[in-house]
């Protein structure tokens, strides 16, 4: 039983993830792209790139690509950060808060389609073991 929960772990998020991409495909942005748009507004505005990449666990060359694409969309805008001339703080335009308003309603549709059927308490135990198993993977570090 424990060799398969990894497994099982990885197939719901890629099936989680892919499902939701399909329903955010006409909307124009990759999966990479609406999961920095997440991030960002999880984190809260005003992050320094530097910050949402230790966020995401990504490299910050990485994540710079993926800021400029969703600057180009206009998305999200770098801002000067007013004690850190290196530094550029992130925010979501208007067009962004919009699509991030459809981000989540679709995404509450696809969370609640997904949980049909399981209890609070299943949901309440199955987040208490996702977080032991974080606590544990903290210290592998």
């Amino acid at each position: 039983m424990k060799d398969q929960f990894p497994f099982a772990v990885a197939r719901v998020t890629r099936r989680w993830r892919k499902l939701l991409d399909e329903r955010l495909k006409d909307l124009g942005v990759t999966q990479a792209r609406w999961t920095t748009m997440v991030y960002l507004q999880q984190g809260g505005e005003g992050l320094t790139q530097r910050e949402l990449a230790s966020l995401m666990a990504i490299e910050n060359p990485t994540l710079v690509r993926l800021l400029d694409s969703l600057e180009q969309q206009h998305l999200i805008e770098r801002r000067a950060c007013p004690n850190d001339r290196r530094a550029r703080r992130l925010h979501l335009t208007d067009p962004g808060r919009e699509f991030m308003d459809v981000l989540s309603a679709r995404a509450n549709t696809l969370r609640d389609e997904m949980l049909d059927g399981i209890s609070l308490d299943d949901i309440e135990s199955s987040l208490k073991v996702f977080q032991k198993i974080m606590s544990n993977a903290e210290k592998q570090k």
